[in-house]
């Protein structure tokens, strides 16, 4: 609040106010005093004239004459006068007269004394505006009276303040003068006595600056020294800051730049060593082999992780959203680290619950890499136990779930200083210890840095060899929603006898058998013929110490198949000779393979399925129809031949894009495999022409077939119109997967089958020129369908050299590139290892360094081209060509 508003308030309301009050309590008292007097008046004139209307009622009449009455009227304000005779009331009449109000007048009540008429009185009315007026008069002039004391104290609320509010004023406009460098400002000091001392005080301080301006004082000098300094240090950080953060974004740039250079070096390695795995070598030789791999995998490990983490740092790590099943996650994830689990021997189990969508919406790349980063940890510090990964609904906001993921352990634990830290970069738990050597320190900052983009959490529970538990809080949107997750296989009532002593698993295991529909009964010991059911249809039985001697015997003895459940891989020696109805299962137990096993041990039904309903499934109704476009022949010829395994005859072919819209405008398909890299119309393009077409096209599922599927390369595909992406070679569980989504096709259960290591080898032990095992798994384990693949490759050998001399001489690179993809993807399904790779490390230079860093890999491709040639010739037996003639 103001002064000057302060001082209205003071001058002004309050003195009202006050006057206010004190008028109506006036007006109260005197309107109260002028009834009393005037009842007053009224009660003497009627004493006065009692002893006549006490005679005149004793010789006349018992009502007194008019005449009497009469006298009474002339008393002022008196209107009328009526004579009351209460006789028959039993009520004595009042003491003294009283004033009342009845039928809209005043009335005066007067008894009169027992002399002049016992139980009598009369009533005086009174006439209208006896009472009214002289209030009404009254607080007139009340009114005139405040308006007047109104006007004056406004006036004096008006002038009494100005003088001082214009002195303050003044004040404050030699204070900015002041505060602006005039030194000569000076105020009056007459006027009030305590304004005057406030003009005074701001003189002497208008004085004391002009003395200090000519002559500084050592604290004047000591502070205006310090200031200059504090200014010079702050000009110095803030050179620095800018400083520390262009370095960092160099170091960042430098950091992204080599990492991305290292990684194709790095990605040839390990491709050769793979290639290497499969030739034979002696154990020596294998066992360096495997130390050159794991040493590899690992470096490729810490450039992606740096990679990541100056991604993280510049803010250029953008996320993917796509459809993913959490629990095929769950199991990659573990699958890919049981190994070092295996050599541990410990247990290691993903618990995904029932209710838990099949499809949600998220980034599957990165939260495999948080995954990964978690269980690798666990298990890198833990000795012995068990590796716990649990994932469960939290909570539900409409079409969003937010999921909590438990990574538990029962290692070393972590002591509280260092869980405090855990989460900053290059920051190691126990990495002093030199049982659990440790990393770079970067991955679970880059766990946290990931969740924070996807507006997730983490924390760590631990105590130091207590154990540690990751706690993971994950919001994802949800595609598919259903009550619970739907079983991976029908067991229909199969009995089943269950024996593992870890809990955890027991209980999963059980859990998902019994969904499945089996009668499942725990037994506490191994299982012995006695102790089996006759009715048994399956042991599971889970092995710690291997198989001996014993063990093998009474699991022979057994009536029914026996699954082994093992923490590692089985030595040949325990596992050579037993029958077909004894099986090893590897674990970590997930849900797919264990399907897969089952499937494999348990006879089909008594009863086959009943057939599907019209209108059940797409993909089990004729005419369902899948269009394959690519533009070598090969990869058409194998992808149509895993179609037709899985039920889908007569797919459409293209070996263009153009072809492939001209058959578009003729009919439409339920699913489109779509190359990306050809002639002419890619199949970006190609894609985007089909959509435009519209009708049926806008919603067709479009799958796009590649060699090359890095994260930026996948998300732009998915970007442009695509459902999915697969590389090349084509895997058939991952077609699967794709059938299962777009055409209601039930997921494939056939077992995956393993890269054979040996081939034919060229007389110098290098990579085999062809290997007919690489080439019959290549091609979905079909002979005759490899033969007809390498076949086609072979009679187009000449055309392509032909074609990659011609480009490469021209120096027309995109030409020359298109050249290299082409040889590349026709060797993606032929057993020709030496010339696949050769291509693949060409085409990924020439990508990256262009074709003027490939001339020596162009070289060397040209002598595997040679080579295989003159395998060619040197063949006894016929080879099959496409056309189904004979070389």
């Amino acid at each position: 609040m103001t002064l000057w508003l302060r001082l209205l308030l003071a001058l002004l309301v309050i003195p009202w106010l006050l006057m206010l009050a004190l008028g109506g309590w006036q007006f109260a008292a005197d309107d109260r005093q002028r009834r009393e007097a005037l009842v007053t008046r009224i009660e003497d004139g009627v004493r006065l004239l009692a002893p006549a209307l006490a005679e005149a009622r004793d010789t006349a009449t018992p009502t007194p004459p008019a005449a009497l009455l009469e006298r009474l009227t002339r008393l002022t304000d008196v209107a009328e006068v009526r004579w009351r005779d209460d006789v028959s009331t039993p009520a004595p009449p009042p003491a003294r007269a009283s004033l009342v109000r009845r039928d809209g007048q005043a009335h005066v009540i007067v008894p009169l004394p027992e002399a002049a008429a016992p139980a009598a009185r009369l009533d005086v009315t009174l006439r209208d505006g006896a009472l009214s007026l002289p209030r009404y008069r009254q607080l007139a002039g009340w009114s005139i009276a405040l308006t007047l004391a109104m006007l004056m104290l406004g006036l004096t609320a008006l002038l009494v303040p100005r003088r001082a509010l214009a002195t303050l004023a003044e004040q404050r406009h030699v204070l900015e003068r002041l505060r602006a460098g005039d030194r000569r400002a000076r105020l009056p000091t007459e006027g009030p006595r305590e304004l005057a001392l406030l003009s005074r005080a701001i003189n002497g301080l208008a004085d004391t600056l002009v003395s200090g301006r000519h002559g500084d004082t050592p604290v004047t000098t000591e502070l205006r020294a310090s200031l200059q300094t504090i200014e010079r240090q702050n000009a110095e950080l803030e050179n620095a800051r800018q400083q520390a953060q262009e370095a960092n974004r160099v170091k960042s740039e430098f950091l992204a730049n080599v990492s991305h250079e290292i990684r194709t070096p790095l990605n040839g390695i390990i491709g050769f060593c793979r290639l290497l795995e499969r030739s034979p070598l002696e154990a020596r030789q294998q066992e360096w082999l495997e130390n050159v791999t794991l040493a590899a995998d690992n470096l490729l490990s810490l450039v992606n992780g740096i990679l990541d983490f100056s991604k993280l740092e510049a803010g250029k790590l953008s996320l993917d959203t796509t459809s993913l099943d959490i629990a095929e996650i769950i199991d990659e994830v573990l699958l890919l680290q049981a190994p070092a689990a295996q050599d541990k021997d410990l247990e290691m189990l993903g618990l995904v619950y029932d209710d838990v969508p099949a499809t949600l919406s998220g980034d599957p790349l990165r939260i495999r890499q948080i995954l990964t980063n978690l269980v690798h940890n666990a298990i890198k510090f833990t000795d012995h136990g068990e590796i716990l990964v649990r994932v469960q609904v939290e909570a539900e906001h409409g079409s969003d779930i937010v999921l909590g993921i438990r990574v538990s352990d029962t290692g070393i634990g972590l002591a509280e200083e260092v869980r405090d830290q855990l989460f900053q970069p290059f920051v190691q738990g126990e990495s002093s210890r030199l049982s659990h050597p440790g990393g770079t320190g970067l991955g679970l900052m880059i766990c946290r840095k990931l969740l924070d983009q996807m507006h997730g959490d983490i924390r760590a529970d631990s105590t130091p060899e207590g154990g540690t538990t990751f706690h993971v809080t994950l919001p994802l949107g949800v595609v598919t929603a259903a009550d619970e997750r739907r079983p991976v296989l029908d067991l229909g009532g199969r009995r089943l006898v269950l024996r593992e002593p870890h809990t955890p698993s027991r209980r999963a295991l059980a859990h998902l058998l019994q969904r499945a529909g089996a009668e499942v009964r725990v037994l506490e010991r191994p299982a012995t013929a006695e102790s089996l059911p006759a009715d048994t249809d399956l042991v599971i039985e889970a092995v710690s110490a291997g198989i001996d001697p014993a063990t093998r015997t009474r699991l022979e003895q057994l009536p029914c198949p026996v699954l082994l459940l093992g923490r590692s891989e089985p030595r040949e020696l325990e596992t050579s000779g037993l029958p077909d109805t004894i099986r090893w299962f590897t674990k970590p137990l997930t849900r797919a393979r264990l399907a897969a096993a089952l499937n494999g041990l348990l006879p089909p039904p008594a009863h086959p399925p009943a057939p599907i309903a019209a209108g059940a499934s797409r993909a089990t109704a004729p005419g369902t129809r899948v269009m394959i476009v690519d533009d070598i022949a090969s990869n058409r010829l194998l992808v149509s031949e895993l179609l037709r395994q899985r039920g889908i005859e007569g797919a459409l072919e293209a070996d263009s894009g153009e072809a492939a819209l001209a058959q578009a405008r003729r009919q439409s398909v339920d699913l489109v495999l779509m190359d990306i890299r050809m002639p002419g119309m890619d199949g970006i393009a190609t894609t985007a022409a089909l959509r435009r077409l519209g009708g049926a096209w806008r919603h067709c599922p479009i799958v796009a077939l590649t060699a090359h599927a890095r994260a930026e390369d996948t998300r732009s595909l998915l970007d442009s119109g695509m459902q999915a992406v697969l590389t090349k070679p084509l895997d058939e569980h991952a077609l699967g997967r794709v059938l299962s989504d777009h055409l209601a096709l039930p997921p494939s259960t056939a077992p995956s089958r393993a890269i054979p290591r040996r081939g034919l080898t060229t007389d110098d032990d290098e990579l085999p020129v062809v290997d007919t095992e690489l080439g019959i798994t290549l091609a979905g384990g079909q002979p005759a369908l490899a033969e007809r693949m390498l076949a086609a490759l072979l009679e187009s050998l000449d055309a392509i050299e032909a074609e990659l001399r011609r480009t490469h001489e021209r120096g027309d690179e995109d030409a020359f590139l298109d050249a290299v993809h082409h040889l590349n993807g026709a060797c993606r399904y032929c057993g020709v290892p030496q010339l696949a790779l050769v291509a693949e490390t060409l085409e990924s230079r020439l990508r990256a360094q262009g074709i003027a860093s490939v001339a020596d890999i162009y070289e060397t491709l040209l002598e595997a081209l040679q080579r295989l040639r003159a395998w060619r010739t040197t063949q006894a037996r016929p080879v099959t060509a496409p056309d189904g003639g004979e070389r």
